[in-house]
Order: C-alpha cells, then sequence, then structure tokens
C-alpha cells in the first residue's frame, strides 16, 4: 500500500509495476525504444504466473510480445516496470508522460 497512491501491484521483489494508457486489453503498443525505458513484466511459462494475494479480486494473464515472450498482464493489461524505479516501493512512474500509472489493485 502506497500513502499517497493507495494499494498498488508490485512484483514479488516489491518493485512497482505500471500500464500504459496507449494499450489495449491483450494488446502490447510499448516496443522499440519504450521498452527500454518500461521493460514488459516478463515471465518463463504460464506456469510461472506468481500469486496474488488473497485481498486481491483482480485477473493475471500474459500477451505475447513481438519478441514472442511472454508479458504478464492484470485484467488483460500488460504490465511493465520502470527504469527509474530503483528499489522497491518506488513509484517515479506514476503519470510519466500523461500515459503510464502505476496498477490500482482491486
Amino acid at each position: 500500500v502506497d500513502a499517497k497512491l493507495g494499494k498498488i501491484l508490485t512484483a514479488s521483489n516489491g518493485v512497482t509495476v505500471y500500464t500504459y494508457s496507449k494499450d489495449t486489453a491483450g494488446v502490447s503498443n510499448c516496443t522499440g525504444n519504450c521498452a527500454v525505458n518500461w521493460p514488459p513484466y516478463i515471465i518463463e511459462t504460464l506456469a510461472g504466473l506468481p500469486p496474488l494475494s488473497a485481498d486481491i479480486s483482480g485477473k493475471l494473464g500474459t500477451v505475447t510480445t513481438e519478441g514472442k515472450a511472454l508479458q504478464l498482464t492484470y485484467n488483460g493489461m500488460p504490465l511493465y516496470f520502470y527504469v527509474k524505479d530503483t528499489k522497491a516501493g518506488d513509484t517515479t512512474g506514476q503519470a510519466v508522460g500523461g500515459v503510464w500509472y502505476v496498477v490500482k489493485a482491486q
């Protein structure tokens, strides 16, 4: 739980994950240089889906990236990290460019 943003989704290591408002459900539109600054949350296999805590009701899934990797999704929206978040709990990517947002846990 972030003091300003409320209950947000993080990776198992506590690093904040984001969505990109130019994506649509099941489609990642952050490629090339965008993906350098906003690396997709990649998992190795569907069996590698991380568990959600009991108080989060959203649904995890995957989308296949251009490079054929499995990118984690939350309620259909692709998830990303932000390179300027240097430690667990950082939320420096919130509202960057008016298109990047932390994922509010449901």
